[in-house]
């Protein structure tokens, strides 16, 4: 019999995305995609491989709210793309985004990142 799909073995991920400009996520939503720098791309592809979902919530640097939130849809490519303008960016990937909404960091303060020192999550 076949071994069962390594994306079934482990649990959900969650990654906080940090963007420059509001404007890139209004492009995510639009198009439904999203592309990280390269540094972040390897750790991203691992999530996606060994895991059964990957959530990603988004931030726009220096604002102090979560953009909302989108699951993982494909694994890095390399292909690029020039919607965001930056060539410091990497491959673009798939991304279903499930909530578009502003939240002030406060309305999540109770959450803890037990893998940054319990640090609250914004």
């Amino acid at each position: 019999s076949k071994s069962p799909s390594p994306r079934q073995t482990m649990p959900s991920r969650y990654f906080i995305m940090k963007s420059s400009n509001l404007q890139n996520i209004e492009i995510s939503q639009q198009r439904g995609i999203w592309s990280t720098t390269p540094s972040n791309e390897r750790k991203l592809n691992r999530a996606f491989w060994e895991s059964s979902v990957v959530y990603l919530i988004f931030s726009v640097q220096g604002s102090g709210h979560f953009q909302g939130f989108a699951r993982m849809g494909s694994s890095i490519g390399r292909e690029k793309s020039q919607d965001w303008g930056s060539a410091g960016l990497g491959g673009v990937f798939k991304v279903e985004w499930i909530r578009k909404e502003s939240i002030p960091f406060q309305f999540a303060h109770h959450l803890l990142n037990p893998w940054n020192d319990n640090r609250k999550v914004q």
